[in-house]
């Protein structure tokens, strides 16, 4: 038996939606099946989500306020007002202030663009710098991906004559700003049919308003907001994206081809996991370590040799976040172990002075990863008497609702269900702690702490082609609420299982059923190899992918995660590294070393051991042990079958070990025959008497037999009452009557020894297998 690492869901499919997609649009099972599962149901929907080429964007003015908004962004420019435009400094402010800014200036607006200090400023709009731009005469404020939240600053913002509007995405509070207008998706009374859009998606939909139509040389910078910010790729979050991407792949824009130069990414292999994995975290750093101007610049920059420069710094500063990120995690790994243990804290909280805020979010993601468990990581600032940080979130736990019970400590958060950020005082840490344990206590249930890995569909072996793969690429970009296609396959058998990587920490496997094949590969995964057995079946789920060598195209699947349901036996007999496997199995919470033998026990007590250790000598000892979910290590042979059964007595292990060391091989030693007997009782009749201590080997020389065999003869006739043995000396007992050798308890257990070992020591892998699982009493439960 192996454990999967996480909870597989795997979704069921309604096999009558499937047959309906498959016949009316001519794709495969896997595209049918995966379609079902996403709840795209009908025909048509179908067909809407494949084809987005023929899809076209709302109305722009279904959201409410944007009339107002056009309107007053006009007058502006009409009036030559200054207009500033008020950005976030992350990957989605920065593509929304570069959208809207674009719009602006491609109007003839004096426009600019203020995006604030992380470190001196905080999230969101700030009274100072209203002021600020007050001063510098500026009249009108449009605040993008931000804004919802700012109350106070809106009423600063008023009474200094300055008009603003909002536009923004996340949560709405309970009370929202007095702007001049308001567009957000989710605000009360706005009907616009798409909810989920991305601080970039509303500064599209506004610049779509302004200019009249929609703005497709600005998809490419939406599409890099949209997949950074992780909202659901559906609807037209899917539109911008898809569309996005394929313009990025001829992109013209100066900026982007010098941050795909520096990333190494050739244009013709972008797609999402390019903004996710390069674009995005590049942009991302340079707000996350210092004003995030530079990133807007790059994307604005009509200058080659300028936008390659800033390119190369923002490269640096994305280097530099990742060691940050890394001495942070360890430093917030250990304040977790040494003072907020998870086994008290189903939600960490952790604060510490000289964190840097701008990266407290990765490090929060992290510690999610390792922990499982909701987390918010706090940078403080002993100066100001604040901490200031980001959250992350596990499925069950919503961030923003349970936060919102907080408000009264948090004088600024926002975010959404599964990420937030927030400015509190740093007296208020413990007290937003101890409420957020107290709420998970109430909300959560020990399966909560499980990872859970959605899985799309079951598949055979024989639905996994080349062609259903490439077919499968029609439901990407993949992201939020369209994840990359997570498949499940059930009871492989391995063909090929080998170590692979420099350092052997891969894996790479070959499944097989029936007559079909796939290979699977499992990054870091290599620790696997010894956790499977021969002829074993396993589960297992991941990615497919396509894989080309040579010109040769084959489908595979990258690992996600794998699991053995059934019992395994390792075989280790005639192992000389034993000392490995014992150790390896004492440090295993599972792990259990048996052995039938004091002598082996002793050795095992003198290396500590002997708290993992059970002697098992009699049927009571064997009726001892659970041997559910266990992993047994035989270590010796047992004096008889009985002691085995009794071990499993109470359910099957989920693995055995066996070893089987042993001192003495009965079964290759000399057994006497019936002609040796004859020959023995003769020759003690004659005798009368013989001494078997002075004569025994002498006797035994003559024969060509060992002194053992005298030895055991002797004692199967004294057992059998033919002889007595008194002081040495053995002497026929002439009252004795006709019985069998079996009868003799030494004759039987010699004989039972030898057929012991031949079973336990001398079968091939798949007889003592076999031979096991015929012990297992029938109603036997085993561990899971």
């Amino acid at each position: 038996m192996l454990k999967a690492n996480t909870r597989w869901m795997i979704q069921s499919s309604d096999e009558t939606f499937i047959q309906n997609l498959r016949e009316n649009l001519s794709v495969t099972p896997l595209v049918a099946s995966l379609l079902v599962n996403r709840g795209i149901n009908s025909v048509e929907a179908a067909q809407e989500f494949l084809d987005t080429d023929s899809q076209t964007f709302h109305d722009p003015f279904l959201l409410k306020d944007m009339d107002k908004a056009v309107q007053r962004i006009q007058e502006a420019i009409h009036n030559n007002e200054h207009i500033l435009v008020y950005g976030d400094y992350d990957a989605d402010g920065v593509s929304s202030t570069t959208v809207l800014l674009t719009t602006l200036r491609k109007l003839g607006a004096k426009a600019d663009f203020y995006i604030p200090n992380r470190f001196s400023e905080g999230y969101g709009p700030n009274e100072a710098a209203f002021r600020l731009a007050h001063e510098r005469g500026f009249s009108l404020i449009i605040t993008v991906d931000t804004g919802i939240a700012a109350v106070h600053e809106a009423e600063i913002s008023k009474g200094l004559g300055v008009d603003l509007i909002i536009t923004d995405h996340h949560e709405p509070g309970p009370v929202l700003p007095d702007a001049l207008a308001i567009i957000h998706p989710k605000q009360p009374e706005c009907t616009y049919p798409f909810k989920e859009l991305a601080g970039v998606g509303v500064a599209f939909k506004l610049s779509h308003a302004l200019l009249g139509e929609v703005p497709t040389d600005l998809l490419e910078v939406a599409a890099i907001g949209t997949i950074a910010d992780l909202v659901a790729l559906h609807g037209e979050n899917r539109l911008i994206a898809k569309r996005g991407i394929n313009q990025l792949k001829t992109t013209n824009r100066i900026g982007l081809k010098a941050l795909l130069k520096i990333a190494n990414v050739k244009l013709q292999e972008i797609n999402e996991d390019t903004i996710g994995f390069a674009l995005g975290p590049r942009i991302n750093a340079v707000g996350r370590l210092q004003s995030a101007d530079p990133a807007v610049d790059l994307l604005l920059s009509d200058n080659e040799e300028e936008a390659m420069m800033i390119a190369e710094e923002i490269d640096l500063l994305n280097k530099e976040r990742q060691k940050l990120v890394n001495t942070m995690t360890e430093e917030a790994i250990e304040e977790v172990n040494t003072r907020f243990p998870i086994e008290q804290n189903p939600v960490i909280v952790i604060a510490k002075e000289g964190w840097n805020p701008g990266v407290v979010g990765i490090v929060a993601s992290r510690l999610v990863d390792r922990f499982y468990r909701p987390t918010i990581v706090l940078s403080i600032d002993k100066e100001k008497g604040i901490a200031k940080g980001s959250a992350r979130s596990i499925v069950g736990f919503d961030l923003f609702e349970n936060l919102s019970t907080c408000r009264d400590i948090l004088p600024h958060f926002g975010g959404h269900p599964m990420a937030a950020g927030m400015t509190l005082q740093l007296e208020d840490v413990n007290e937003l702690r101890e409420r957020l344990v107290e709420k998970a206590h109430m909300i959560l249930t020990e399966d909560d702490f499980i990872p859970v890995t959605r899985v799309d569909v079951s598949c055979k072996l024989e639905d996994i082609t080349v062609k259903s793969i490439e077919e499968m690429q029609q439901l990407s970009p993949f992201g939020m609420n369209n994840p990359k296609p997570i498949i499940h396959l059930e009871d492989m058998t391995l063909a090929n299982v080998r170590k692979i990587g420099a350092e052997q920490n891969h894996l790479k496997i070959v499944f097989s059923k029936e007559e079909q094949q796939l290979d699977c590969v499992g990054f870091g995964m290599g620790y696997i190899h010894d956790e499977l057995s021969p002829a074993v079946a396993v589960s297992a789920i991941g990615e497919l992918t396509i894989n080309e060598w040579n010109n040769l195209r084959k489908p595979q699947i990258m690992l996600k995660d794998l699991k053995v349901n059934q019992w395994q036996l390792f075989d280790f007999r005639g192992s000389r590294n034993v000392d490995h496997l014992i150790s390896l199995l004492s440090s295993n919470e599972a792990g259990q070393l048996i052995t039938f033998q004091s002598k082996t026990y002793e050795e095992l007590a003198q290396r500590g051991l002997d708290h993992k250790a059970l002697l098992v000598q009699s049927d009571e000892d064997a009726k001892n042990l659970d041997a559910r979910d266990k992993h047994l290590l035989l270590l010796d042979i047992p004096s008889s079958i009985e002691l085995l059964d009794g071990l499993f007595s109470k359910g099957k292990p989920s693995r055995i070990y066996s070893v089987f060391q042993q001192e003495t091989d009965h079964f290759f030693s000399t057994i006497p025959t019936r002609d040796h007997f004859k020959w023995y009782y003769g020759f003690l009749l004659k005798q009368g008497s013989f001494k078997l201590r002075e004569q025994g080997e002498l006797l035994a020389k003559h024969k060509g037999w060992t002194k053992e065999t005298i030895e055991f003869m002797s004692q199967v006739f004294f057992e059998l009452e033919f002889v007595t043995i008194e002081n040495g000396v053995i002497s026929t007992n002439s009252t004795s009557r006709k019985r069998d050798l079996s009868e003799s308890k030494t004759y039987a257990q010699k004989q039972n020894q030898i057929e012991l070992e031949k079973t336990l020591l001398y079968t091939s892998y798949m007889q003592l297998k076999q031979w096991f699982e015929q012990r297992f009493p029938l109603d036997a439960p085993v561990g899971v």
